[in-house]
């Protein structure tokens, strides 16, 4: 198949195809004498099990070295080591954004809990002296940690029904 089939198959566009084809990813291309690529039918699945790769955080690097040439010969004990390595990634993670998630909102209660006799200055020196206090390191939440969040979990926000004051500082 041409990459224009490849791409309607797959649901990626040909140049995101011819990229993953540049940086060996996907290997099972042939060209024909007037150039073009044409593509086996594996393709589609090869591209389908590099998309849900990167969904799950993989990067493009680990990808290339769990993919097989041909999908016959799978590396079991690999393919489970790096599977079960990045389930503990992403559990740790998920551990780093609650406890991160937990001192956010505490701050954020912390900023509503402005006295009303106290000016803004003031309320923001409190509640940087309180955070500074208590665990400095605990809104540290690294790249790395991010990239393994898809596009939804990082517009999520605090509910609005969790906002006491809606002061303008």
């Amino acid at each position: 198949m041409k990459i224009g089939e490849l791409a309607r198959l797959s649901g990626l566009t040909p140049s995101r195809i011819r990229f993953y084809e540049r940086i060996g990813l996907l290997k099972t291309v042939d060209r024909r004498p007037n150039g073009y690529r044409t593509y086996p039918q594996q393709a589609v699945m090869i591209l389908a099990l590099i998309t849900t790769a990167q969904r799950a955080g993989f990067t493009l690097d680990e990808i290339r070295t769990l993919l097989p040439p041909d999908l016959k010969h799978w590396d079991h004990a690999t393919l489970m080591d790096a599977l079960t390595r990045k389930i503990a990634d992403i559990e740790a993670l998920q551990a780093r954004l609650t406890q991160s998630r937990a001192h956010l909102l505490r701050l954020i209660e912390d900023i509503q809990a402005r006295p009303d006799d106290m000016d803004c200055a003031a309320n923001a020196h409190r509640v940087l002296t309180n955070m500074l206090a208590e665990h400095p390191e605990a809104l540290d939440v690294t790249s790395d940690d991010i990239r393994l969040l898809d596009a939804t979990d990082r517009r999520q926000s605090v509910s609005t029904g969790r906002r006491k004051k809606t002061a303008s500082c």
